[in-house]
């Protein structure tokens, strides 16, 4: 399995940026699906970004154009660079991964994410 951590959540003004990381305990090169999620108060958890192994990437139509999904093999390390970022981002941010080697999700702990109006 793999253990998963992610970091760079914070305070941010509306259309400003940020850079989530997710460290994972292994290498990453042959996890099938990298993702990240988020969870608002009172709403469930939806995806928001996800990469495969083959490069495809998959995004929820309400952060297309703003947020970027990118592996780094060599770091074992997954990003999500968030731009222009809006009040409705506010959420606590998951990482996830997906893999055969596995049952089941992985999800790291989470990271805080709140945008000002």
């Amino acid at each position: 399995q793999v253990q998963l951590v992610e970091s760079g959540g914070g305070l941010v003004q509306a259309g400003g940026s940020l850079r989530l990381s997710c460290a994972a305990s292994r290498s990453i090169f042959s996890i099938d699906t990298m993702g990240w999620y988020r969870q608002a108060p009172g709403k469930q958890r939806e995806l928001v970004a996800a990469s495969t192994t083959v490069g495809r990437t998959n995004y929820a139509d309400s952060v297309k154009g703003r947020f970027t999904i990118s592996r780094d093999n060599a770091n074992n390390t997954v990003y999500l660079q968030m731009n222009s970022l809006k009040p409705e981002d506010t959420a606590v941010y998951y990482c996830r991964a997906d893999s055969i080697l596995w049952v089941g999700p992985i999800w790291g702990q989470g990271t805080q994410v709140t945008v000002s109006s």
